[in-house]
């Protein structure tokens, strides 16, 4: 028998040892130096994001003030993070001169953070300060879900997420039912289940009864209960619903969380979100949210984000605040006799607005070129603007050559382009069964 299990392993040792050592060299070869931030490129990239299981890499451009302003927070952080008992590797290359590496990762911006989880990459939209970061990065070699065994667990648990992300806590839940969901969107909330409570957290937590599953919004102090049913697709909508707050201010950042929304958005442009009018406003608006939870409820003022505004024919002329219900992408809905909200009851003109929308009874539009261009440049950067511009050009120079020459009355009216604002037609109201919505 021991014959046997020598031959064997003598067998497979010629296999397996040069494989372990290949690991060890792959390690030893990327051995973080007192937790210095790496510098990839194009020849070890794939290397180093294969040899790690999670590793943060920022993806920049030596020219960018921005990547300038986050490299002594990378710095920090990597110092820190390399201490944990599962480490986590903070990485950089040059995405303006790797451009292939830019371009496999939808690179579009300058600084672009991506965190690669045994080599699959998500996007990072949390905070960039040293000791926030850090906060934020534990979360992801955290357990998908967090078992809590007694109100001061659930006190510590909550306290050690911190305000970026939401956190769901399921009380009387079994780990189970929400499992899959927290591997699901584990890069955008906290997941939990609450085992042991005593009625004073049940009074904290303001629900009545179990199973509960209470999603908080610490940063917007927003918090909302589902009692079930706890069936998967009523449990998914209620989290993937409860994953923005009811109101969510527009800023760049928050701006990337809408992409992996499907809701349609009401935007609400304001004057000034620091006023006192506009506040009230948006506590409207919340409960409005609370009420029609197919749609995302965000707002953005005038004097916070002008190029923005402007994208949806808003001038320091406009009246406002005025409310549209956009795509998320480069066409937008007015309500007609909704073009802007008055000052007594707004409550009744939101609904009176909401409704005017699920009527149909709007004016498709689409975002206007010029202030696009400076919403576009704002979010992805003046260089990749530059590129596509002349892209651009370059597809319409070669189609200008191969069309034939236009004769009078030989073009269609569907011919001309939709986002034209100088034809009346494309002015005119659409009604429920006209119109004409872009498929996604």
């Amino acid at each position: 028998m021991l014959f046997l299990f020598v031959s064997i392993f003598l067998l497979l040792a010629p296999a397996s040892l040069p494989s372990i050592a290949a690991a060890e060299t792959e390690q030893q070869k990327f051995a973080v130096d007192g937790g210095k931030v790496l510098e990839l490129g194009e020849s070890n990239f794939d290397a180093a994001i294969s040899t790690f299981d999670y590793i943060l890499v920022d993806f920049y451009a030596p020219w960018c003030g921005h990547c300038k302003r986050l490299a002594p927070e990378l710095d920090k952080a990597a110092r820190i993070l390399a201490e944990l008992k599962q480490p986590l590797v903070i990485a950089k290359i040059d995405a303006d001169k790797y451009k292939r590496v830019g371009s496999k990762y939808d690179i579009d911006g300058y600084p672009t953070l991506k965190i690669f989880i045994h080599g699959v990459p998500t996007d990072y939209y949390g905070p960039r300060k040293a000791d926030l970061l850090v906060r934020f990065l534990k979360k992801f070699v955290a357990p998908d879900v967090a078992i809590l065994n007694s109100d001061s667990a659930i006190s510590e648990f909550v306290e050690a997420a911190g305000t970026s992300f939401p956190i769901f806590i399921g009380f009387g839940l079994n780990e189970s039912a929400i499992s899959h969901f927290a591997v699901k969107y584990k890069k955008r909330a906290w997941f939990s289940v609450a085992k042991d409570f005593s009625d004073k957290t049940m009074e904290f937590y303001d629900f009545d009864k179990i199973p509960a599953l209470v999603a908080r919004h610490p940063n917007y102090e927003e918090q909302s209960i589902f009692y079930g049913p706890f069936e998967e697709k009523f449990l998914e909508d209620y989290i993937k619903q409860s994953l923005l707050p009811l109101a969510l201010p527009i800023t760049e950042e928050t701006l990337r969380l809408l992409k992996d929304d499907e809701r349609k958005v009401i935007l609400t442009i304001l004057e000034d979100e620091t006023d006192e009018r506009s506040k009230g406003l948006v506590k409207l608006l919340k409960a409005a949210a609370s009420a029609n939870r197919d749609f995302v409820f965000v707002f953005v003022g005038f004097k916070q984000w002008q190029e923005f505004a402007e994208s949806f024919e808003v001038s320091k002329k406009t009246k406002l605040p005025k409310m549209v219900v956009w795509d998320g992408d480069e066409e937008y809905f007015s309500v007609v006799g909704s073009e802007s909200i008055e000052d007594e009851d707004q409550g009744s003109q939101i609904t009176h607005f909401i409704q005017g929308y699920k009527d149909g009874n709007v004016i498709q539009k689409r975002i206007s070129s010029a202030s696009f261009m400076g919403f576009v440049n704002s979010m992805i950067g003046v260089g990749t603007v530059t590129i596509i511009v002349f892209v651009v050009a370059v597809v319409m120079i070669i189609q200008s050559l191969k069309e034939e020459p236009l004769r009078v009355g030989t073009r269609n009216e569907g011919d001309y382009p939709s986002s034209s604002t100088s034809q009346p037609e494309a002015r005119q109201p659409l009604h429920s069964g006209d119109k004409q919505d872009k498929e996604d």
